[in-house]
């Protein structure tokens, strides 16, 4: 379906809500505001035109559910103190915006080339992304934000969905509570994981709503990570990085560099 159609079809359903549309052809960018706040958020449509060939039905619903939670967010009133215990990290990729709209600084943390840290306050069925105005408006500091959103990460359960290939084992996170890639960032689990496996450890994060761990004990291993990473990666309603990592020493190292170092089929 063309991006055209898809915006059409958008404005269709979106008619009933207190929402002001428009359309650059150009860029194929669709964006929604309030009417009231005029606050809203930009939808690139030229991507989804295959998922929307594939699946019109849940692709529209998708798209739909993750506007007007988008518009919800932003307009939300957010109060951090007393709420301390709904602060997460959230991973995006690094072309991701650093500020609202309106021009307020996001609080950012640099992770990887690919992706960057940004930090939420949970406002159950969506999220806000936190800004330096959030902070002012509270007087709250940077740190005690970061310090409460990893406490908060590591309360999280990582249950595992196993499979594997070719003498190959991967560990799926995919519990779909909006930060399963955010587990990237709890070190304990690393740690763990570290230990688990027998080869050499891999840590993927294609999108928002997985984690993906592998035990790389041979040279197929690496081209089915690959394959999966990317496929993952066009899926994600919330797409991260398509390039996986290798966990060596407490760092993560893009596994481009260090294919020297894959070990050997046996």
């Amino acid at each position: 379906m063309k991006p055209l159609a898809i915006k059409r079809l958008l404005d269709e359903h979106l008619s009933s809500d207190p929402f002001i549309t428009s359309f650059d052809r150009e860029k194929e960018i669709y964006r929604i505001m309030d009417s009231e706040t005029k606050k809203g958020i930009n939808v690139s449509l030229g991507p989804l035109s295959d998922k929307f060939k594939k699946d019109e039905d849940k692709a529209l619903e998708e798209v739909l559910h993750y506007i007007r939670e988008g518009i919800a967010a932003l307009t939300a009133k957010v109060q951090l103190r007393g709420n301390e215990n709904r602060i997460f990290p959230v991973i995006r990729p690094t072309s991701f915006a650093e500020e609202t709209a309106e021009g307020d600084r996001l609080l950012t943390k640099e992770h990887t080339a690919e992706s960057r840290i940004y930090y939420a306050l949970d406002l159950g069925k969506t999220y806000v992304l936190l800004s330096e105005a959030h902070l002012s408006e509270e007087g709250t500091t940077e740190k005690q934000v970061e310090e409460a959103a990893l406490f908060n990460l590591r309360s999280l359960s990582h249950t595992m969905k196993t499979d594997t290939v070719a003498g190959n084992t991967f560990y799926f996170i995919n519990t779909n509570d909006g930060y399963d890639a955010s587990r990237i960032l709890n070190e304990n689990l690393l740690k763990e994981m570290d230990e688990k496996t027998e080869g050499q450890l891999t840590v993927s994060i294609p999108h928002q709503d997985v984690l993906i761990f592998g035990d790389m004990k041979n040279e197929r291993g690496y081209d089915v990570l690959a394959q999966m990473a990317f496929s993952f990666y066009a899926k994600g309603t919330s797409p991260i990085t398509a390039l996986s990592f290798m966990y060596e020493d407490g760092e993560l190292e893009p596994v481009f560099i260090l294919a020297q170092r894959k070990p050997k089929d046996k």
